[in-house]
């Protein structure tokens, strides 16, 4: 799970490979084996007053942590649902995180309306 951004910024090399999802049964909370629990956190969330460039640089190094980290998808599911405004999880900006919100909400009505409209097909023959 992020944590506020430290002073200072660092980036981290980090390796392309991903690495696999770890074992769903296990009983420690997610966050728990989160990469970003590390030195990188400040990569996470902007510095106040932060410019544009170093912004998209700053997020393009934190999504390269996520993409390393064993429980991506459980952060980016717990963002999404609490949603978290602000910083980087799962792999995912806020901007990035409220494009997905609102294709998951068009989808949901689609999928319900696809459903009265079986429904009411059902009835009628």
């Amino acid at each position: 799970m992020p944590q506020p951004p430290h002073s200072s910024l660092q980036v981290a090399a980090v390796p392309t490979q991903r690495v696999p999802t770890r074992d769903r049964g296990q009983d420690a909370p997610w966050h728990t084996e989160a990469v970003c629990r590390r030195d990188e956190a400040g990569l996470f969330f902007a510095p106040s007053k932060e410019p544009t460039a170093a912004r998209l640089s700053r997020e393009e190094a934190a999504k390269r942590v996520c993409g390393r980290c064993p429980v991506m998808v459980e952060c980016r599911e717990h963002a999404l649902l609490q949603p978290e405004p602000y910083g980087v999880w799962g792999g995912l900006t806020a901007a990035e995180r409220r494009v997905v919100l609102a294709r998951r909400r068009r989808r949901d009505l689609e999928l319900q309306k696809a459903a009265r409209t079986t429904g009411s097909i059902a009835a009628a023959g």
